[in-house]
């Protein structure tokens, strides 16, 4: 699948591509969620989490575009772990290819977290059809943040 003329495709993550997945969830988080506390993990660290949990646990995809990994989206079964791009890469369409390939993997439907202070992806993924399932406290992530429980289901299968 690609946009732009075919400059950017989706394809399966592989082990190697784990520093620079590792490169964007830490650019990406920093820059797109001022309201996190520093990132408390080096490159190194979150690189071997990329490695060893995220790619052995989720089905993940990258989005790359030249030759270079621009994003990346993880499925957990029916929960979207992670949709993250890089900063200089957004609002080009890139987040919307990602999701459609996690879509096309769970066509009876998909399930995401997110910060209530996220507004920008709270408003993407509301662009995409995903409704609120649950408001939480932040109890149940690390961050003890505010978050939303989002659901997408498709036409008919509600």
């Amino acid at each position: 699948m690609s946009v732009d003329g075919g400059t950017t495709r989706i394809r399966v993550a592989a082990e190697e591509d784990a520093s620079v997945i590792a490169r964007i969830h830490m650019t990406s988080r920093s820059a797109t969620m001022p309201y996190l506390p520093p990132q408390k993990r080096d490159h190194e660290q979150v690189t071997r989490w990329v490695r060893d949990v995220v790619l052995k646990r989720c089905r993940t995809w990258v989005a790359v575009r030249r030759a270079e990994i621009v994003g990346y989206a993880s499925l957990d079964g029916d929960m979207l772990d992670h949709l993250y791009l890089r900063p200089d890469v957004r609002r080009q369409g890139i987040g919307t290819l990602l999701l459609d390939e996690v879509r096309r993997h769970r066509p009876e439907g998909v399930v995401l977290h997110v910060f209530q202070q996220n507004i920008g992806a709270r408003a993407f993924y509301e662009r995409h059809g995903f409704t609120v399932l649950e408001i939480s406290d932040g109890r149940r992530n690390m961050e003890n943040l505010p978050d939303m429980t989002l659901r997408w289901t498709p036409s008919g299968a509600r």
